[in-house]
């Protein structure tokens, strides 16, 4: 049991088997005022037994004979799902002449060779255990008449020869059920499925039909091809006789189905709770229906009430319970049973006994709104007994309101029929009893009713075009409204054409499916109105029916159709299409076209064709569907009237030629035995056409010919009847092979240092071999012996189409050697490289040097180290360094330039200033020019004696004592100046304090101890005088190309123990965070000492 409820927890993974568990189960919730019982509960273990084992002999049977393949599956619990499929695992293709029954067989009205099968297998399939189980598999094989005769033949006398032919057609005869009449039962609210299978040839259709009634509309369904007739939520007034009719061409058959609806119980009147004062009287009453009518029974607390204790207030009266002058020893829980075989009914109802002074349990204050000249319903839902009386006042003052105008229900609600403007106020529930009264107030206001003063008005339209539908809403300007569109009582299509704005409904592009009642709906919290139009698409007409073939010759027929509904817009013409059965059956062609007013056309029709007719009406808004086709007549043959299209002649070897051509298609042939003779000669020489005949296909391949040659090309249909008309010939081209001869005269022409042209002479057309293409340049950089061992040569190649004879070679490095050979290209492939060209590119700027880092600060120089460039882009001739400083307010100083030898990677600046910022800006340069710049900043590093002078003094004893005493003859002025300024003297206290001021301890200035911070806005440009960084002294990050914040160079800037200062430059693009409130500027003994002063 699961704590704190009522819940059984029954574990079968754990507890043992679930056989243990299977019973009844009934749930008894007890406490002292009595007990109430649970419906019963069945738990039953779910069953998936295996099937018998049987043999099953294979069946052998005439081409059109009936069969049941029989599945009887093994009874599980639930019943399996049947299911019949091959050993592949795929499902049996069913039709209206195979299908399978409602008990799991497998039917034919009549079999066909392609029946036989050696795999008919019937599967169960048990959804709770999730198992499948599957039965022999059953062969089947069809033989014709004929067969059957040889067999026979081969085995008996000639006097017991076959004779009889089985495969003609018969009228039906039910395979299911049996007999021309049957019973079935079924339950309320089931679904009913009634099943009809009929054999016959042709394979019978089914239908059904209600004796004395009508089949419910909305609630049957037909499955299995017809077959099956299900009714949904069967109740008593569906039973009757059910008739099934099978059918064809030969006659019918009908089965008389009697259907009884029987009925578990179902309430009428399902016993109350009844809550009754010491003393009153009152009734439990049970009321259940069902066929046959169920049985009433009574218990108390859980017993039947014959063995429950006597209580001498209770009498029992069928299916009602009379109590009289009840005591509260009365109270107890009453269980009304009905009960019929096919089920029961149970209900608890508590029958309480107590004393308590009226409760209103509405809510006080509510505010109730109602539309004028609507009914109101004021609630006062109220609790007590005996059962209070309850009454309802208007106002402050007045007496209680009478049923004359307004309406007193049994559960305390006062109704308003219709309320106006002036029914509005607060009213007053009371209720009482002997023991007490309680009273509530509620409130009561109207407002005026929603309409719709413009409404959408009837409309008919033209497929394609826009329609608008106008609706325009009047309120109470105290409530909110919504307007709401709705297509035949369901939501607008979620389609775009559908456009809603406050008054207007638009429909664009109006469709055939946009047809219909379109009703604007307005709707508040209080009521709700609605106004409706219907649209009228006009549509492409019906089809046409009821063809006919007339006065039927070789190459001519006549057709004629009677028209369908034009749809409101008159019928323009009429379009006849033809299917060639034999040929392209399913395929549709247009055939011709006649006038509206025309019914009749004659036809001219093409040799050898089955054709069969069908004829579409078309108005001005569209084609209509076709029509059901005609009749198949079939056409004589003769010999083609056309050749085949789109004839060539390529190779597909140096030595050979292939024929291609788009063969006729069947409605072309004329005629059976289609082929074609292909012709073939060189074009240039003197060489009789050579011909051969082929089948029906698309391609003829000509071995053993020169490369390359033109070919005259023919291809003839010819079928049994005889040759199509002599073709015209095409030429083609045998079969391409490799250039023989490279591009020659290859020049190159360097236009600037990453930019080449070059040009070739063509090579001549017949050692081209074959179609140009194109030529194709290869290129790349020259390697020195060393490096091309270490790594594969990267070739670039460009493809320059048709005969051109140069071409531009971008994208080159500066200062380069380059290889470059060109080939010409054909169908087949490239040809033989030209001999190989180099060229050079000029000398371009180069990058920046790939590293700039600063050592070794002192208080006068700064050590400057760098890498060369990562491509120097030609022969470096020196390097340029620039570099100025910055003061404490981030101002920068006069730049310096100064030239570096080219082959110098360390340079000393001397002569500085100490304690100060520089900012360095440092690039190489090539004969072409300067290359890209790099920056760093450093510091020297300040005066360490100055700081190490400063530290001593504040560090010193005697200088600690001196502040003490400093300190002590300050306090002693301060009171001595205090005293004599309470006797109105004065004492000169500043000029004792500036003669005891000590030299040695004067702040240094600002200047002197600080490092700053700078914003550049252009590297290349020092700062204004006068410019100042934010007051917050944080540097703003500007435009700069060049800035450390662009490149993500910067230095992280620190120093040492003893001063110095450590700097190194990266490449990466960091930032550190700042810490807190600290000022990003390096830290100084001298600026500490100030701060402790």
């Amino acid at each position: 049991m699961k704590p704190d409820s009522g819940t059984l927890i029954i574990n079968i993974m754990s507890e043992g088997k679930a056989e243990m568990y299977e019973g009844v189960y009934q749930c008894t919730a007890r406490n002292e005022r009595g007990a109430a019982i649970s419906n019963n509960i069945v738990i039953r273990p779910s069953r998936s037994p295996l099937w018998t084992k049987e043999k099953l002999e294979p069946i052998i049977l005439q081409n059109g004979q009936p069969l049941v393949l029989p599945c009887r599956p093994p009874v599980g619990l639930p019943p399996p799902i049947i299911f019949w499929m091959d050993n592949s695992f795929q499902r049996l293709p069913q039709s209206e002449r195979v299908s399978q029954g409602l008990n799991g067989d497998l039917y034919f009205s009549n079999v066909l060779p392609e029946d036989t099968r050696e795999d008919y297998i019937c599967y169960a399939r048990f959804n709770h255990t999730q198992t499948i189980q599957q039965k022999q598999p059953i062969s089947v094989k069809v033989i014709s008449v004929d067969e059957l005769n040889d067999t026979i033949a081969a085995n008996l006398s000639d006097t017991e020869f076959y004779g009889a032919k089985s495969n003609r057609e018969r009228p039906p005869t039910f395979l299911t059920p049996e007999g021309n009449t049957s019973n079935k039962e079924e339950l309320r609210g089931n679904i009913l499925s009634l099943e009809c299978i009929a054999e016959g040839l042709p394979t019978p259709v089914i239908y059904w039909i209600k004796e004395d009634g009508t089949l419910p509309s909305n609630r049957t369904f037909y499955r299995n091809f017809q077959k099956t007739l299900q009714i949904t939520q069967v109740s008593e007034a569906d039973s009757g006789n059910y008739q099934c009719i099978a059918k064809n061409a030969l006659g019918a058959i009908h089965h008389t189905i009697s259907v009884t609806v029987k009925a578990a119980p179902y309430w009428i009147m399902a016993p109350q709770n009844l809550v009754l004062s010491p003393g009153e009287d009152g009734a439990l009453i049970c009321r259940a229906n069902g066929n046959p009518k169920p049985r009433i029974s009574w218990l108390s607390n859980g017993v039947p009430i014959e063995i429950a204790p006597d209580d001498p207030s209770r009498k029992i009266d069928g299916d009602t319970i009379i109590f009289s002058n009840v005591q509260e020893r009365s109270s107890a829980v009453y269980q009304c049973n009905a009960s019929n075989e096919y089920g029961y009914l149970l209900a608890n109802a508590f029958v309480n006994v107590l004393a308590e002074p009226p409760r209103i349990l509405t809510s006080a204050s509510t505010l109730y709104q109602v539309i004028a000249d609507r009914p109101a319903l004021l609630d006062c839902v109220f609790f007590g007994s005996p059962l209070p009386t309850v009454e309802w006042f208007k106002g402050a003052e007045g007496g209680a309101l009478h049923e004359d105008i307004y309406v007193l229900h049994e559960n305390g609600t006062l109704g308003i029929p219709v309320a106006q403007k002036e029914s509005s106020g607060t009213y007053t529930c009371v209720a009482r009893n002997k023991l007490g009264m309680a009273k509530n107030e509620v409130n009561l206001e109207i407002k005026d009713p929603t309409r719709i003063i413009k409404q959408p008005e009837y409309a008919v339209v033209q497929r394609g075009s826009t329609v608008s539908f106008e609706c325009k809403v009047k309120h109470d300007h105290t409530l909110l409204a919504t307007v709401t569109w709705l297509k035949d009582n369901r939501e607008l299509p979620s389609d775009g054409r559908f456009t809603v704005d406050k008054d207007h409904l638009v429909v664009a592009d109006v469709g055939d499916n946009d047809g219909g009642t379109y009703t604007c709906v307005a709707n508040t919290t209080l009521d709700t109105v609605s106004a409706s139009a219907v649209l009228g698409v006009v549509d492409v007409p019906s089809p046409p029916f009821d063809l006919e073939l007339t006065d039927q010759l070789d190459k001519s027929v006549q057709l004629s159709w009677t028209p369908g509904d034009d749809n409101n817009r008159p019928i323009t013409k009429f379009i006849i299409e033809y299917e060639d059965a034999m040929h392209e059956a399913g395929l549709w062609h247009h055939q011709t076209e006649v006038p509206g007013t025309q019914t009749t056309a004659q036809l001219k029709l093409s040799p050898y064709v089955n054709y069969c007719f069908r004829v579409r009406a078309e108005n001005r808004v569209g084609k209509s569907l076709p029509s059901q086709p005609s009749e198949q007549y079939l056409t004589k043959a003769a010999e083609p009237d056309k050749n085949p299209t789109t004839v060539e002649g390529l190779g597909s070897e140096p030595d050979n030629l292939v024929i291609t051509w788009k063969p006729l298609n069947g409605f072309e042939s004329n005629g059976p035995g289609l082929q074609y003779k292909v012709s073939w000669r060189q074009k240039d020489g003197d060489d009789e056409w050579t011909s051969v005949v082929v089948a029906n296909v698309s391609k003829y391949i000509v071995s053993g010919t020169p490369t390359f040659v033109p070919y005259l090309i023919k291809v003839q249909a010819l079928n049994d009847v005889g040759f199509a008309p002599e073709p015209a010939a095409v030429m083609g081209h045998s079969g391409e092979d490799l250039p023989m001869v490279a591009p020659g005269n290859v020049r190159v022409n360097v236009l600037n240092s990453t930019l080449a042209e070059v040009h070739w002479d063509p090579v001549p057309l017949k050692s081209i071999r074959g179609h140009l293409q194109g030529y194709r340049i290869y290129y790349w950089k020259a390697q020195t012996s060393s490096k091309r061992n270490r790594r594969h040569i990267e070739k670039k190649i460009l493809t320059f189409q048709g005969s051109k004879t140069h071409g531009m070679l971008p994208g080159l490095e500066p200062f380069s050697h380059y290889m470059v050979n060109v080939r010409v290209v054909n169908g087949k492939g490239e040809g033989p490289a030209s001999p190989d060209r180099d060229f050079h590119t000029p000398e371009g700027v180069p990058s920046a040097p790939s590293a700039l880092k600063i050592v070794n600060p002192t208080l006068d120089s700064l050590t400057l180290e760098w890498d060369p460039p990562r491509h120097p882009n030609g022969i470096l001739t020196e390097y340029t360094l620039k570099y100025q400083p910055i003061n404490s307010t981030h101002e920068l100083g006069p730049l310096i330039d100064l030239k570096i030898p080219a082959n110098k990677t360390r340079w000393t600046l001397k002569n500085l200033n100490f304690s100060t910022r520089y900012k360095f800006y440092f690039y190489a340069q090539t004969s072409a020019g300067s290359g890209s710049q790099i920056t760093e900043e450093a510091v020297t590093t300040v005066d360490e004696a100055m700081a190490s002078r400063q530290v001593d003094i504040a560090t010193q004893g005697w200088f600690i004592g001196l502040m003490c005493a400093v300190a002590l003859l300050i306090l002693i002025l301060l009171i001595v100046c205090f005293i004599r300024r309470n006797k109105g003297g004065k004492y000169p206290v500043k000029e004792k304090e500036d003669a005891h001021a000590d030299p040695e301890i004067q702040p240094m200035k600002e200047d002197d101890g600080t490092f700053g911070e700078y914003s550049d806005a252009e590297d290349h440009k020092p700062l204004k005088k006068g410019s100042r960084t934010p007051s917050d002294r944080t540097v703003k990050k500007e435009d700069s190309d060049d800035s450390l914040v662009d490149y993500g160079e910067g230095v992280n800037g620190q120093f040492n123990e003893d001063g110095s200062f450590i700097g190194q430059y990266s490449g990466k693009k960091e930032k550190e965070p700042a810490e807190g409130n600290e000022s990003s500027e390096a830290p100084s003994p001298v600026n500490a000492m100030n701060s402790f002063v």
